[in-house]
């Protein structure tokens, strides 16, 4: 079983729960679908000339944004902190001394400052994040929920399967609101867990088991696809929970057989000065494994980095190793897709589900804080070496240039060439509008 990292107050829900809940209430009216079409008109097309793949860097817990992109060194201590600043590449635009590589590479990527909601639990704010959709009802701190498809299964639900490889993949382990709800367990994500930094690394589940020979592996393949073609099975209205979980298995069995997957899982075919670049550890090498994957089709790969809920010793930990390994890892990320030209074709988004409390509390840590959080973007027609919206000289609250949850998913929907107010349809029939409202954040759009 993966492990993960457990938050302040809760623990995680079972496995069911990732892909079964649906939102309660009806659907569309005629006034939202209006104003869905309308939207969809208004939004700016990016102007590139094949189809960009994503890379989303989930900082499960909540990343402070005064330690990170946005630090206040004019505020008094008690919410300037411990951590001084540093120059960046960019003139006049000063990070956090905690990321250094991230200061040097920033003329490649953009720093949207101003994104706001009002969800300060972990539950609720994972949801919302990642999905782009509020929850419909309070949710505790440690639930482990989905209301509405996350961002990958969408993706995967639009692009499909493509010689073998499944359309969304995560490292080392599912985000608590990253499953699929009510499009099916087909657009689950692939699961790759274990250490690519680990000598003789193999992503278990991906390749045929030992005891299990090609050519026996291969008669088993041709026995499913002869089961698949029955008609029940292929029934899009079959009201059976087995129609998913077998197309699920049928994907899995594709990704053993084929052989663009296996190089790409094979992270030892990278020079040592490539993988020196992203950091010789666990979340470097995810990292570089997350490139390899989307240089050769995986279109939506979610590398998941928890332990961000710094109620206490925040400072001390962006100090430390935790920083240092996020902090050459996704620096390593965006100039090796760039110098391989990829990076256009490939956006890059690095968040977590809020950012944390203006004043450092009793044992030298910041809580939650959902009034301002931080939002790197890179690649794919985003403007290089940029700053989007400010938050006040306290760092409380979004001041200029405010976006929401929604404009955030709008913007990442448009980078990949969905549209983010289609409609799409629950088992039952139900319309669903993919993001409800929302704007494209056009300062991310050349």
């Amino acid at each position: 079983m993966s492990r993960f990292t457990h938050n302040c107050a809760g623990h995680m829900r079972r496995d069911f729960l990732k892909l079964g809940l649906t939102a309660a209430g009806g659907g569309l009216g005629f006034t939202d679908m209006l104003r869905a079409r309308a939207m969809a008109a208004q939004a700016p097309q990016p102007s590139l000339s094949r189809p960009v793949n994503c890379i989303l860097v989930w900082l499960d817990g909540g990343p402070s944004h005064y330690e990170m992109f946005d630090p206040k060194p004019n505020a008094p201590s008690e919410i300037r902190g411990e951590l001084g600043t540093i120059r960046t590449s960019v003139p006049g635009v000063h990070f956090s001394e905690s990321v250094p590589h991230l200061a040097k590479a920033a003329d490649k990527f953009t720093v949207l400052r101003s994104v706001t909601h009002k969800d300060p639990n972990h539950g609720g704010g994972n949801h919302y994040m990642m999905t782009g959709a509020p929850t419909p009802v309070p949710v505790g701190c440690g639930a482990f929920v989905t209301f509405h498809p996350s961002f990958g299964s969408v993706v995967s639900y639009k692009r499909g399967v493509k010689n073998g490889l499944p359309a969304y993949m995560t490292l080392p382990s599912i985000t608590r609101s990253g499953g699929p709800n009510f499009l099916g367990a087909e657009h689950a994500p692939f699961v790759a867990g274990g250490d690519p930094n680990a000598k003789g690394f193999k992503v278990r589940d991906v390749v045929l088991p030992s005891d299990i020979s090609d050519a026996r592996g291969l008669a088993r393949r041709e026995l499913r696809h002869s089961l698949d073609r029955m008609k029940r099975l292929n029934s899009a209205l079959a009201e059976d929970p087995a129609v998913s979980f077998d197309t699920f298995y049928g994907q899995a069995v594709d990704l053993i057989a084929s052989k663009p997957a296996q190089e790409a899982f094979d992270i030892s075919m990278e020079d040592d000065k490539t993988r020196d670049l992203y950091g010789r550890n666990d979340l470097g090498q995810r990292m570089l494994l997350a490139r390899r994957l989307v240089e050769v089709g995986v279109p939506f790969v979610t590398v998941n980095y928890g332990g961000w809920d710094h109620h206490r010793d925040v400072f001390k930990t962006c100090k430390g190793e935790f920083m240092q390994k996020f902090d050459q890892g996704l620096a390593g990320l965006i100039t090796d897709l760039d110098r391989r030209g990829l990076l256009e074709s490939t956006l890059v988004v690095a968040l977590g589900e809020f950012g944390r409390t203006p004043k450092i509390n009793k044992d030298s840590g910041r809580d939650h804080w959902p009034g301002a959080m931080n939002i790197l973007f890179a690649g794919a027609g985003v403007p290089r070496g940029g700053i989007v919206g400010a938050t006040d000289p306290k760092g409380y609250y979004a001041s200029d240039n405010i976006y929401s949850p929604e404009d955030f998913a709008v913007t990442l929907y448009t980078k990949l060439g969905i549209d983010p107010h289609q409609v799409l349809h629950a088992g039952s029939g139900r319309p669903v509008q993919l993001i409800n409202g929302g704007r494209p954040i056009r300062e991310l759009f050349a």
